[in-house]
C-alpha cells in the first residue's frame, strides 16, 4: 500500500510538473517577457543565459532565435487596442522604429507559417519599404491589394507580425522592463 501511494504521488508530481512546463512554454518563451504596446520580445531567449523554459519552448517549436548581439525580434498578435490581429480586416502599422542598421517585418498565419499569396510577398525590409518624410513607416495589411507599402494577409482569421531589428542599439540584455517605443498597430476596418 505504501509503495502504491509513493508511485501515485510521483506520477501526480510528474504530471503536474510537465503540465506547468508545457503551459509556461506554449505561449512564448517563459519568464523574461518585455512589452512595448502590442509588441513582445524575450531578449534573453537566444543567449547562453536563457532560462530553461525559453530553451524548452525553442526546442518544442524548432526555432533558432537571434543572439542578442545580432539583433532582437518583436512579435505582435494583437493590435494596439488589444484585439487579435485578423487577416480579414484592414490593419495599419505606423510610427517610428527603434534605430537599427537593418530590419525585417514579416506577416505569418496563426501557426507561424508564411502566408501564400498571389503577390508573393510576406514581408518588408528596411531597404524595400517606402519611408515617410519624417522617418516613420506606414504599412497596410489586408486581404485586398493597396498602393504603397501593402502586405497581403490571405484573409486568414489570425495573423502574427514579427519585427526583427538587426545590429540595433536596443539594449535589453540587462533590463527586463524597458522597451523602446514601437510602431502602433491599428485595425481600421473589418467585414
Amino acid at each position: 500500500m505504501r509503495s502504491l501511494l509513493l508511485i501515485l504521488t510521483m506520477a501526480v508530481g510528474t504530471a503536474v510538473g510537465l503540465g506547468l512546463t508545457w503551459i509556461s512554454t506554449v505561449d512564448g518563451y517563459g519568464p523574461g517577457l518585455v512589452r512595448s504596446g502590442p509588441w513582445e520580445t524575450w531578449p534573453k531567449a537566444g543567449t547562453e543565459t536563457a532560462d530553461p523554459y525559453a530553451r524548452a519552448a525553442l526546442a518544442r517549436a524548432g526555432e533558432l532565435p537571434l543572439e542578442l548581439a545580432d539583433g532582437i525580434a518583436f512579435v505582435a498578435t494583437t493590435d494596439s487596442a488589444g484585439r487579435p490581429l485578423d487577416g480579414r480586416c484592414d490593419i495599419r502599422i505606423s510610427g517610428e522604429l527603434p534605430q537599427a542598421r537593418f530590419w525585417t517585418l514579416t506577416a505569418t498565419d496563426g501557426q507561424g507559417r508564411l502566408i501564400e499569396n498571389a503577390a508573393d510577398r510576406s514581408g518588408f525590409t528596411s531597404a524595400e519599404v517606402v519611408w515617410n518624410r519624417n522617418g516613420s513607416i506606414d504599412v497596410a495589411l489586408g486581404p485586398r491589394a493597396r498602393a504603397g507599402n501593402w502586405l497581403p494577409t490571405g484573409a486568414r482569421d489570425r495573423i502574427a507580425l514579427t519585427l526583427r531589428l538587426y545590429d540595433t542599439s536596443v539594449g535589453l540584455a540587462s533590463r527586463t522592463s524597458d522597451a523602446p517605443p514601437m510602431p502602433a498597430i491599428a485595425t481600421e476596418s473589418c467585414p
